[in-house]
C-alpha cells in the first residue's frame, strides 16, 4: 500500500478513536472504555486543584468519571481541535496526539451551569489491527468558576 494511503488511513482511525471515546463519556457507557484502552493503559489526570491521580485501565477510567459527572443532569465532552503524530519515533504501531477540550456540564442540585477547558497529551497503540488508547496524560487549562480558573499551559512532551 502506497505510505501516504496508510498514513491517511492510520490518522483517520486515530481521529475515530478520539470521537469514539467522545461518545462513549457522553453515552456515560463506561462498559465501551474496554474496547478503546489497551489493558495496561495508564491515564493521569491533572484538574490543577491537587496532585495528579494515575488510573490503570478502562475500568478505573470509567468509575473516575463516572462518579466525577455524576452530579450533571447535562454533560457533554467535546473535541475542540486534535493534532495527530503518527510514528513519532520510527514505530509504524505508535501515535502521539495533542486533544484540546471542553466539557460543557449543568449541575443537578445547584442549577448552575459551567465549563472546564483542558488538554490531553495521548500516546495510541496499534492492537491486533486497531488503534487504541496505550496513555492518556489530562490537564485542565481553565474552568468557569465564580472567579474563572486559569491555569498555566502545560509542558508539551511531544
Amino acid at each position: 500500500m502506497d505510505a501516504a494511503v496508510q498514513e491517511a488511513i492510520d490518522y483517520l482511525a486515530v481521529r475515530r478513536l478520539q470521537d469514539a471515546y467522545a461518545d462513549v463519556v457522553n453515552r456515560r457507557a463506561w462498559a465501551e472504555l474496554d474496547e478503546l484502552f489497551v489493558a495496561d493503559a495508564v491515564v493521569r489526570v491533572d484538574k490543577r486543584d491537587g496532585g495528579a491521580l494515575d488510573l490503570n485501565g478502562p475500568a478505573a477510567l470509567g468509575a473516575f468519571i463516572g462518579g466525577a459527572i455524576d452530579q450533571y443532569d447535562f454533560f457533554e465532552f467535546v473535541i475542540l481541535n486534535s493534532r495527530v503524530f503518527l510514528d513519532p519515533d520510527g514505530d509504524a504501531n505508535r501515535a502521539t496526539a495533542r486533544v484540546y477540550m471542553n466539557e460543557l456540564r449543568h449541575g443537578r442540585d445547584s442549577g448552575r451551569w459551567s465549563v472546564a477547558y483542558g488538554m490531553y497529551h495521548d500516546v495510541y497503540r496499534r492492537q491486533d489491527g486497531r488503534w487504541k488508547f496505550a496513555r492518556r496524560d489530562y490537564q485542565s487549562l481553565a474552568r468557569t468558576s465564580p472567579d474563572f480558573d486559569v491555569f498555566p499551559h502545560p509542558r508539551i512532551p511531544f
